[in-house]
């Protein structure tokens, strides 16, 4: 998709497709509101209420929103784009593609890359429970009476969040725009209504005031960007989604919209807070401008908070499955919840994992204020590696000069490090579980991508060279059978270990034999034109070589239908599909080991749990002959 496809039908295709980014990319950083004044004025590391302070924080967030949101991703990341895919997968692909790149920096890109994306699961779990934390908390406003209820009730609507997921969004995506439209709409003229009572607070636009605050304030300034972040957390998902809609979409809806509304929220809770300095223990749910609004605010924060999580579990599906057509998480059951959007998939262990860790983080800090130690880290360090793989980019694709390119960098990695270091004193109050969490996945990424190199490196060692095995066949060669024997192979230039199998045991071979080729490109889409290609070989050999992107569907008997169209039928129930399915065992100590000895075993693990090729590519099983061989890594 082109990053300008939305503006293809004029100016209504254009805002539809704005108002459908805002239920789906706006969410986490909407709902930001809800919790950032409050820690930064009442939380671990409150700020003394006066007028330079209110004044100080409120010009940092609209500096923060404006240089990391606006600037870095809106109007410059977003045009890093992977044939019109963004997300930090698609940025890292586009950073490997550098040309004259040595191996070791290719590895070092590649490995930032997957510590990224490994960040974001810890962003998957944190996001719903700390916003919708944040929501039920106004209860505690609304009535005193339901404050022993709020940690129920949050979880009672996180499990039926999850629950709800094997469904897909599909059905209730289209709610999900103007809703919260009317969410920002709400955030705007509850700011308003504080603003007119106080309007000297949009002086704070002004940096001046900023940076007095910082030169006056050194200690508690630096401790406030640890929760300053908190408002621009849900920056970096309009880069992800942005394949979705399109960035011509996204910038008018945050442009246009999102930006003001949400800031002019900010500046009615600091009004607020500047009024009624008690006001600071929920200056969010404080600014209705009548009590009997407060309960139909909370409900309205529930469903935003809702709809922002589901934006956030949505995107660990979808970089699950980018994970996986890259090679850098085993095979897991997918499921495509939507006939007609590629992007509406259902990763059933990916959910689970994630409830009972929602679960988990909820139980173990128990208020939204807790939760904030631990909100911003892994966040904050997605958006600096973001900044590095964008610097090779425009350096090595863009062909900035490197004064241009440096100047880029500098100005961007001080202010990612500026937010990262304020949240690094949050590590032993909580923020190491995000980090935590990341660090896990990213072990189990890396040892995936690194065991399955090393075993394909000893698979093609012990295979035979095509070219030799076509000639020893051609004078003498076994009894053939009828029908098509189709054999996948990870080497195209060397016989597959089933073929050898079947040869041994059997003692015959098809008429026609296929070796089939599956190549995961680091392309978002391929189109079918594309897909297939055909080498026909001697003796009733051919070579199909089968192409998918990262964001595609695998479905061999759909890529086998379309190479009719270079000639080749076939038909189905004369079609038999041989796999090797190969036993990973481990080499003796004695032996100089490839892998360490623990990641060895982590790898057997995830080899023998990974879900099988027949229901990954989506093969029909009763046409399906496995033939199993043992091999030592």
């Amino acid at each position: 998709m082109s990053t300008d496809g939305a503006t293809q039908g004029g100016r209504p295709r254009l805002a539809a497709t704005a108002l459908a980014a805002m239920g789906v990319v706006f969410g986490d950083i909407g709902t930001s509101p809800l919790y950032t004044m409050k820690e930064v004025f009442g939380g671990h590391h409150p700020l003394p209420i006066n007028v330079d302070s209110v004044l100080g924080i409120l010009s940092l967030v609209f500096w923060a929103l404006t240089i990391t949101v606006s600037l870095k991703y809106v109007l410059f990341i977003m045009r890093a784009d992977n044939k019109g895919e963004g997300g930090i997968m698609a940025l890292t692909a586009l950073a490997l593609r550098t040309a004259n790149a040595s191996p070791r920096v290719l590895w070092m890109l590649s490995l930032l890359g997957i510590f990224g994306a490994a960040l974001f699961y810890g962003d998957a779990v944190i996001t719903p429970a700390m916003s919708v934390l944040a929501a039920i908390e106004g209860l505690e406003v609304a009535t005193p009476l339901l404050k022993d209820y709020v940690l129920p009730i949050t979880i009672t609507i996180l499990v039926a969040l999850f629950v709800f997921q094997r469904h897909g969004t599909a059905t209730v995506g289209a709610l999900f725009g103007p809703v919260m439209l009317f969410w920002f709409a709400t955030l705007g003229a509850m700011g308003l209504w504080n603003v007119i009572e106080h309007p000297y607070v949009l002086l704070a636009i002004n940096p001046s005031y900023a940076l007095r605050f910082i030169i006056e304030h050194e200690d508690l300034a630096y401790l406030a960007l640890g929760s300053v972040v908190l408002a621009i957390t849900g920056g970096e998902a309009l880069y992800a989604d942005m394949g979705h809609f399109g960035r011509r979409s996204i910038k008018w809806a945050w442009f246009g919209c999102v930006f003001p509304l949400l800031y002019l929220n900010y500046l009615g809770q600091g009004a607020l807070i500047l009024a009624d300095p008690t006001a600071v223990e929920h200056p969010f749910f404080l600014m209705a401008p009548a009590a009997f609004l407060r309960m139909p605010l909370v409900i309205l924060a529930t469903v935003a908070t809702v709809i922002a999580s589901q934006a956030v579990i949505s995107g660990a599906f979808s970089l699950t499955s980018q994970a996986m057509q890259l090679g850098y998480c085993p095979r897991i059951r997918v499921k495509f919840t939507s006939k007609h959007e590629k992007g509406q998939i259902y990763v059933p262990n990916i959910n689970w994992l994630l409830l009972l860790a929602v679960i988990a983080v909820v139980l173990g800090f128990r208020s939204s204020t807790n939760l904030a130690s631990a909100y911003g880290i892994a966040v904050t360090l997605t958006m600096m590696i973001d900044t590095i793989l964008a610097f090779v980019v425009v350096r090595a694709l863009w062909n900035w000069s490197w004064p241009r390119a440096v100047l880029f960098l500098v100005f961007f990695v001080v202010v990612d490090f500026a937010f990262f270091s304020a949240n690094v004193i949050k590590v032993l109050d909580g923020g190491w579980f995000p980090l935590a969490l990341g660090a896990s996945v990213f072990v189990l990424l890396s040892t995936w991508r690194l065991g399955r190199r090393l075993l394909a490196e000893r698979l093609a060692e012990d295979s035979m060279p095509l070219d030799a095995f076509l000639v020893s066949i051609g004078s003498s060669g076994p009894q053939r059978v009828g029908g098509t024997g189709i054999f996948l192979t990870g080497t195209p230039a060397g016989v597959p270990r089933a073929l050898l199998h079947n040869l041994y045991h059997n003692k015959v071979l098809h008429e026609r034999v296929v070796l089939l080729h599956v190549d995961m490109v680091d392309e978002p889409h391929i189109p079918d034109s594309e897909r297939v290609r055909i080498e026909a070989l001697s003796a009733g050999f051919h070579r199909v070589f089968v192409r998918y992107g990262f964001s595609d569907e695998p479905d061999l008997p759909r890529a086998l239908e379309l190479c009719a169209a270079q000639g080749m039928d076939f038909e189905m129930m004369e079609t038999s599909f041989f796999l090797g399915r190969e036993t990973v065992v481990r080499q003796p100590l004695s032996r100089r080991l490839p892998m360490v000895r623990w990641r060895q075993i982590l790898f057997t693990w995830m080899f023998r749990n990974a879900e099988s090729v027949t229901g990954y590519f989506k093969i029909p099983p009763n046409r399906v002959v496995e033939l199993g061989s043992q091999v030592e890594l």
